[in-house]
């Protein structure tokens, strides 16, 4: 008896061991706060390739910037430090000018031309991530940008020499444009330093505006649906290699739902988030026809630059867009 509940112990014990051993946990590094849309997103995917893999692979999704800053997460996830996470795709241009191109402004100016560009982009953004050991899962985009000011805006004329909030080389590269002094602030860093006189302007989504609570520090957000940067979810090549073929199955379901339910929330939490800005005080104003103008000029020079950067690749990418 005694020898036949060892045996039931032993294999008891072995049977742990295994489920113990079956189960793989990864980290996803995120830049935006867990309440944000887009780490929501993250979070129900998380949860389905963890349902869905009976368990098998869980996703601890790490967001505001808690694991990595938002630049260091592709170069975590590349390195292997983290097996999946989020990107804005915008922040690495210099790197590679096709990463940039969701960030041009007025290219793909809504949310049909943000799907439209993604569908050319991806196919070359898959090619560049193969070669650094990498895959793309999914990409949403983050709701149309529009110009935060704490004073009024009648032309580009009136940004000269404010302090512009810069997170990527193109928000970087608009503020030479127009005049102002660009700041490199993160999103997790952005009421501080609006609150602290850090910045007094950026181009960002009513969603950025609406996490930070910009309408206690800002008075004005100017409509221009500049353009629809994405985040993108990316995971190593090799950590996804190792998982059993139904759990990257699960995966890649889990990821195509992400993207469709994401399109949803982003277009949700456009109209939430300036709602929400709007009854914290902020004016919630269409640009005048010279501050279109003069951003629509803006726009051209970053068109004309970022072509001439990213080559034959860039106009391929743009032709077949346009088309």
């Amino acid at each position: 008896m005694r020898f036949h509940q060892a045996l039931l112990t032993a294999a008891a014990a072995l049977a742990l061991s295994f489920n113990v051993q079956a189960q793989t946990k990864w980290d996803l590094p995120a830049a935006y706060p867990a309440t944000n849309f887009h780490s929501v997103n993250l979070q129900q995917f998380a949860d389905d390739v963890d349902k869905a893999s009976g368990g098998k692979l869980k996703i601890t999704v790490h967001a505001n910037a808690s694991l990595f800053k938002a630049p260091e997460i592709k170069r975590a996830v590349q390195g292997g430090q983290a097996q999946i996470g989020e990107i804005l795709l915008v922040n690495f241009q210099n790197e590679w000018q096709i990463f940039g191109a969701d960030g041009i402004p007025f290219l793909a100016d809504s949310y049909d031309e943000a799907v439209k560009l993604w569908r050319v982009q991806k196919p070359l953004l898959e090619k560049k991530l193969t070669e650094q050991g990498m895959m793309v899962l999914y990409a949403v985009p983050w709701p149309p940008q529009g110009v935060y000011s704490k004073r009024p805006l009648n032309s580009a004329a009136d940004l000269r020499g404010m302090k512009w909030r810069a997170y990527s080389p193109a928000t970087a590269r608009i503020a030479e444009l127009v005049g102002a002094q660009p700041v490199t602030v993160q999103a997790a860093e952005v009421s501080q330093a609006f609150a602290t006189g850090v910045t007094e302007s950026m181009m960002s989504s009513g969603s950025t505006g609406a996490d930070a609570k910009l309408h206690e520090h800002v008075k004005f957000w100017y409509d221009t649906q500049a353009w629809l940067p994405k985040n993108a979810v990316i995971v190593n090549r090799a950590a996804f290699n190792a998982l059993d073929k139904a759990t990257q199955d699960a995966m890649l379901k889990a990821a195509a739902d992400a993207e469709v339910r994401g399109l949803a929330a982003s277009k949700k939490a456009n109209g939430d988030s300036l709602a929400v800005l709007r009854a914290g005080g902020m004016q919630i104003l269409p640009p005048s026809a010279q501050l279109k103008t003069d951003m629509k000029k803006v726009g051209d020079t970053l068109l004309k630059e970022w072509l001439d950067k990213a080559g034959p690749e860039g106009r391929q990418l743009v032709d077949a867009f346009l088309k």
